[in-house]
C-alpha cells in the first residue's frame, strides 16, 4: 500500500500585480508548486541561492578556477564551467 505524502499549506505575500497575474492561471496551486520546484532545481549548489559565498567557499572557488574557466557556449550562448585540463588535451 502506498503511503500518502504529507502536505502542508504555505502562504506568502504578493503585490497587486502578481495577484492579478495569478488570477488568470486556472490552477494556481499547481502553477505555484511547479514554479517553486523549477526554481529550486536551478539554485546554485555553492551559495544555495543567496548569491554570496562565505570566505571559505570563496577560497575553494578560487582554487577551483585555477584549473577551470567560465566559458560562453557558442550554441546556446549561456555561460558554463569548462575544465582547462580537458581543453588543453583537445588542443594538444
Amino acid at each position: 500500500m502506498k503511503k500518502k505524502q504529507k502536505t502542508e499549506i504555505i502562504s506568502f505575500k504578493a503585490d497587486e500585480s502578481l495577484l492579478e497575474a495569478l488570477e488568470a492561471v486556472p490552477n494556481r496551486s499547481e502553477f505555484i508548486r511547479d514554479a517553486v520546484s523549477t526554481a529550486l532545481d536551478c539554485v546554485c549548489p555553492l551559495c544555495h541561492g543567496t548569491g554570496l559565498l562565505s570566505p571559505s567557499q570563496r577560497g575553494h572557488w578560487e582554487e577551483f578556477t585555477a584549473t577551470h574557466a567560465i566559458v560562453k557556449c557558442n550554441e546556446c550562448h549561456e555561460e558554463h564551467l569548462v575544465c582547462r585540463a580537458q581543453t588543453d588535451e583537445k588542443a594538444g
